[in-house]
């Protein structure tokens, strides 16, 4: 956990030009507003990092978001100022939650299961502090589902992961979803088929 978190507070303040080619031009933007205006009630945003999702949330929302950084939260605050939203921050560890089971109607995650130590029990526990009946709404990359690129991503997936603080790109998102045991209700593949929009509960 101290190492990851030594890693995001160190490239906070130029994350979001790192992932801006993910963001205009394989089209995150797009449907991260698309995926996240689903959000509704008390909303979680686990592995907040700079608040990026926070512009996608319905005004007015009252939004928990958690991450590891406290430079990545002191970054998402600063966008929060200038949105309509009830915002509280928490240094907090995905894979053990400080909430109570069900507390949140929505539980959102985006670019996280890559570099959570262990997915699957990052998931789980964002599936027992969503209450039954509400969304787990995530956005994640993961093997591409063309060839050539997925064969790309084998061969490189070593370098990626030392340059991209821990980024295991060549993960399967929905399978680390199933093996949750969340319920996947839609999901979408998009940006060169490595991308994916998960709707689940």
């Amino acid at each position: 956990m101290g190492q990851l978190q030594d890693v995001y507070d160190e490239i906070a303040d130029r994350y979001e030009k790192r992932v801006w080619f993910d963001q205009y031009v394989l089209g995150m933007a797009r449907q991260r507003k698309q995926l996240l205006s689903r959000a509704h009630g008390r909303i979680l945003d686990v592995a907040c990092g700079t608040g990026l999702n926070l512009a996608s949330f319905p005004a007015g929302s009252e939004v928990t978001a958690v991450d590891l950084s406290q430079r990545m939260l002191d970054v998402a605050r600063q966008k929060a100022a200038n949105l309509n939203l009830k915002l509280q921050t928490q240094i907090m560890d995905a894979e053990k939650l400080e909430f109570a089971d069900g507390m949140f109607d929505t539980v959102t995650s985006t670019l996280s299961t890559c570099t959570f130590p262990n997915p699957v029990q990052a998931l789980r526990e964002m599936k027992r502090v969503c209450r039954t009946g509400g969304l787990i709404l995530l956005l994640e990359h993961g093997h591409s589902s063309l060839p050539w690129l997925a064969n790309f991503q084998d061969r490189n997936v070593l370098r990626h992961y030392q340059q991209n603080a821990g980024c295991r790109w060549n993960q399967d998102p929905l399978e680390l979803v199933k093996s949750a045991g969340l319920n996947i209700i839609h999901s979408k593949r998009f940006g060169l088929g490595i991308f994916h929009a998960i709707v689940a509960g």
